[in-house]
């Protein structure tokens, strides 16, 4: 559609332009005026401002000039009409545009809302995207939500810190809040704000300076994270146990994106809500993935629990597989 109205607005362009020549070309040899005295007496013609003549017009610069006028009224009637509606068009589908994003919105619950697009925001959306789980991005640079907003990335734009923005990405619907953005004050002031309208949401904040650490827990949230101080860390692993770091890495995700980790609810497993053991649900040879964690009720966790360990309710079984054994492990267990 915008494709057919810049052809159109080309159209009228060339119409406007081919109107002046003709109407310079006219009066320089019918009424023998000179170059400047053509363009002068084409311009007020064509916006009919009642000027008189530079001087007399004989004849046939007359009838020149009466057809010149009528021309010009059919043209710029034309040119003006398409360009209102180009502009029109444009506003319209900005809006209709904002207006399916904002609905699609509506409908999330229990979704991520991710503060910031930034290098650290753009991870989670990455990671977020291939665990398949709903978001919401609250961007305040507009050129960026112009950019990469789509049908399968959602934007607000606006600026985090005002409550308006926060209810408008369903702060009251949200599971989490990751908060992202590059200065520690303002991921203060979202914390703060997110945990007073919503007190069961989990936050996730970015830190840069350790001093804010504590700030960020007292204002609600339940992880703080440093990535400076986790880069470092890294950095020094991949010194001292190299492949172990390699290997960990590459567990969660592959160069494919496609899932090699996960973590799965008692109720998937057991979804009669009866205990059983590890060895009872038979994971293994079901799936073909592998049992390296079990999280107890109370938060605790156990690093490769034994067979005969019976799973309770509201526990969680952490899982590793190859992407294939993965997507079997999703639809035996219907995740």
């Amino acid at each position: 559609m915008e494709t057919i109205f810049k052809n159109r607005i080309y159209v009228a362009i060339i119409l406007v332009i081919g109107m002046l020549c003709l109407g310079i070309m006219g009066f320089r040899f019918l009424a023998l005026y000179t170059w400047t005295d053509a363009i002068y007496m084409t311009i007020i013609t064509i916006s009919t401002v009642g000027f008189g003549e530079v001087q007399p017009l004989n004849d046939t610069a007359k009838i020149f000039t009466v057809i010149l006028i009528l021309v010009s009224v059919f043209v710029l009637g034309y040119a003006i009409s398409i360009i209102t509606e180009y502009i029109l068009s444009r506003s319209n589908v900005e809006l209709l545009k904002k207006r399916r994003v904002q609905k699609k919105i509506d409908s999330l619950k229990n979704h991520i809302i991710v503060v910031g697009y930034g290098r650290n925001g753009k991870q989670a959306v990455q990671k977020l995207t291939t665990y398949g789980k709903p978001f919401v991005v609250i961007e305040k640079d507009e050129e960026v939500v112009n950019k990469f907003q789509s049908e399968s990335m959602p934007f607000i734009q606006g600026n985090a810190n005002e409550d308006e923005v926060l209810i408008e990405a369903g702060v009251l619907r949200a599971s989490t809040l990751i908060s992202a953005l590059p200065d520690d004050s303002d991921n203060l002031f979202v914390v703060l704000s997110a945990r007073q309208m919503n007190a069961s949401m989990k936050i996730i904040s970015r830190a840069s300076e350790e001093t804010t650490y504590q700030k960020l827990k007292f204002a609600g949230a339940d992880n703080v994270i440093m990535p400076d101080k986790i880069g470092g860390d890294h950095m020094a692993s991949l010194v001292v146990v190299p492949d172990l770091v390699e290997f960990l890495d590459n567990l969660q995700v592959t160069t494919a994106g496609r899932v090699n980790v996960q973590e799965i609810t008692f109720e998937a497993v057991c979804p009669d809500h009866v205990t059983r053991t590890i060895r009872d649900i038979d994971l293994r040879n079901k799936t073909g993935c592998s049992i390296i964690g079990y999280k107890a009720p109370n938060g605790d966790y156990v690093i490769n629990p034994e067979a005969s360990m019976l799973l309770e309710k509201n526990s969680k079984l952490i899982v590793i597989g190859r992407p294939e054994q993965i997507e079997n492990l999703h639809k035996e267990f219907a995740i």
